[in-house]
């Protein structure tokens, strides 16, 4: 096998599995789905605290912070109120004031990660189960229609300083497959027809994640944020541009027409 598919069989094996678990907890919602959401949300702060931790330092902040993470996105899940929401600010000023590489990376970034979790629980009580399938679908289609236009079409790099392997070609290709989940779900009635733009939308932020997280990897010196998927590397490694496309929704939500997603 060619050098250029060489991780495909992985990747593949292992988004089956993603896609299999996080489908049914998406379809059953509530706190399945919350617990799936703090789940992700505490695997991604304990991988970019491990990343952000000075050497000689115990890895132990990194879990304990972590656990705090996941354990604060479940709170807001069970008690959905101001409070908790700015209690999510907790675990980004915690973990600067611990030993830290880089401390005002690790408090953007660790912003975002937990402001996809509260964007995720919200979401799904704003557009329903269909309506994160939906956004799911507009990720998994703009990264696989970049990986496949990628490495068989090449071409000039995208953003070669932050990442190297990302092409115009597999960028773009991205932004037609996610219009393309966007179209189809306008067209069997579940929206209307600014799905398609925003689907584009969406896919660009959700490259824009990818992009900042090889940045943070890049800065830190390591190639990937952990080793728990086989052929993905970490959650940060596969969540990243969900990280961007859940913040941008999450952003715009209020200026979007009302019958944007829904039958």
């Amino acid at each position: 096998m060619s050098a250029n598919w060489s991780d495909l069989r992985a990747r593949t094996l292992s988004g089956i599995a993603m896609v299999a678990v996080g489908g049914f907890a998406i379809w059953w919602g509530g706190v399945v789905f919350g617990l799936l959401a703090a789940l992700v949300v505490t695997l991604m702060i304990w991988e970019l605290a491990q990343m952000t931790t000075p050497e000689g330092v115990s890895g132990l902040h990194a879990k304990a912070l972590a656990a705090f993470a996941g354990a604060l996105t479940l709170l807001v899940l069970f008690v959905p109120n101001a409070i908790t929401r700015i209690a999510l600010l907790l675990p980004v000023i915690v973990g600067t004031l611990l030993p830290r590489r880089d401390k005002p990376i690790f408090a953007a970034y660790a912003f975002f990660v937990m402001a996809t979790g509260y964007a995720l629980i919200m979401l799904h009580h704003w557009i329903g189960a269909l309506g994160i399938l939906w956004l799911v679908a507009v990720v998994v289609a703009s990264d696989v229609a970049g990986y496949f236009a990628g490495r068989a079409l090449g071409g000039p790099k995208f953003w070669p300083r932050f990442s190297p392997k990302k092409t115009w070609s597999g960028t773009v290709a991205g932004w037609i497959g996610a219009a393309g989940i966007g179209a189809l779900f306008w067209v069997i009635g579940m929206g209307s027809a600014v799905l398609i733009p925003l689907s584009a939308l969406i896919a660009f932020s959700g490259q824009m994640g990818d992009i900042a997280e090889s940045a943070i990897k890049r800065r830190m010196g390591v190639k990937d944020s952990s080793n728990l998927i086989p052929g993905h590397g970490g959650l940060l490694d596969r969540f990243d541009a969900l990280i961007g496309a859940v913040s941008i929704l999450l952003l715009i939500y209020p200026l979007l027409p009302q019958n944007f997603f829904g039958g």
